[in-house]
C-alpha cells in the first residue's frame, strides 16, 4: 500500500500570517493522522516562510510520545549545516534531501547527483549514521535513479511537478512513460520510489497505476486547498480513495 504522508508547510504558512497559533501545525498532524494518513512531512527553509524549526522539534516530540510507530516523520530540506542538525536534533524516520536554494518559491528540479556525488555521499553516510532512512528528490531520468543508487541512497522521490503540468496535454502517456522507466531503474537498483510535488485528486490515481509499487506520496498544496472544500479529515480520506485505485 502507498503511504499518503501529508506536507504541513501550507498550514504553517496560513498560520504564520497572524502573530497567533493557530490553524496549529501539530493539531492538523494529529487530524491527518485520525483520518488515516501513514506520514507528516515538512519542508522547513531558512526564512521560516511556513514551517519553523520550532514546529519541526514540536512534530517530533508529539509524534514519538503519542504516536511512534507506523507513523513516519519526513524531513524535506537542502542539506546545508543548519538543517543537518535540525536533523539530528529531531531524528525523523526519512530524510529527503532537495537542492532548492533559500530564494526559490518551491522545489523546481531534482539533483544532478553526478555532479554532487561526493557531498552527497558523505551526507548520506552521516544520516545512515543516525538510522534515518535517505531518499533523494530527482527528475524523471534513468541515469539519475542509478547514480542515486551509487551514493547510498534508500529511496528516490520523483519529481511529479512536470507530470502535473503535462497531465491535460497530448504527450501526457510520453511524460509518464519517463516516470516509469525511472521508477523501474530505482527499483531494480534496490531503491524504494516516493513521489511528489503537484500530486492532487486529478492526477493521483493515474500515476500510482503506472508506478504501482511507489512506496510514498507526499502531498501538501492540493491537500490543503482541498481541505477549504470537503475539510481535512474529508480531503485525506478522499486522497486516500484515490491511492486505493492502483
Amino acid at each position: 500500500m502507498t503511504v499518503l504522508s501529508i506536507n504541513l508547510n501550507k498550514v504553517a504558512l496560513l498560520r504564520n500570517q497572524r502573530d497567533i497559533d493557530y490553524p496549529s501545525v501539530t493539531g492538523m498532524a494529529k487530524i491527518a493522522l485520525a483520518a488515516g494518513a501513514g506520514g507528516i512531512t515538512v519542508h522547513p527553509r531558512p526564512d521560516q516562510r511556513h514551517t519553523r524549526k520550532s514546529d519541526v522539534y514540536e512534530l517530533s516530540k508529539m509524534l514519538r510520545e503519542e504516536y511512534g510507530a507506523p507513523i513516519e516523520f519526513n524531513i524535506e530540506g537542502n542539506p546545508t549545516e543548519e538543517f543537518m542538525q535540525l536533523v539530528a536534533d529531531t531524528k525523523p524516520e526519512q530524510v529527503t534531501l532537495v537542492p532548492d536554494d533559500p530564494d526559490q518559491n518551491t522545489s523546481d528540479h531534482g539533483w544532478d547527483i553526478r555532479t554532487n556525488k561526493d557531498r552527497l555521499k558523505e551526507i548520506v553516510d552521516r544520516l545512515h549514521a543516525q538510522n534515518a532512512r535517505v531518499s533523494v528528490f530527482i527528475d524523471h531520468d534513468p541515469d539519475v535513479a542509478l547514480a542515486a543508487a551509487e551514493i547510498g541512497a534508500d529511496r528516490v522521490e520523483l519529481y511529479t511537478g512536470p507530470y502535473y503540468e503535462c497531465f491535460f496535454r497530448d504527450d501526457r502517456e510520453q511524460v509518464l512513460s519517463l516516470y516509469k522507466s525511472t521508477a523501474i531503474a530505482a527499483r531494480d537498483s534496490g531503491l524504494g520510489v516516493n513521489a511528489g510535488h503537484d500530486l492532487n485528486l486529478d492526477n493521483l490515481a493515474h500515476f500510482l497505476q503506472a508506478i504501482p509499487w511507489t512506496d510514498e506520496v507526499s502531498i501538501g498544496h492540493a491537500l490543503t486547498a482541498d481541505a477549504l472544500i470537503y475539510g481535512m479529515d474529508g480531503a485525506i480520506k478522499a486522497y486516500l480513495a484515490e491511492i486505493a485505485k492502483k
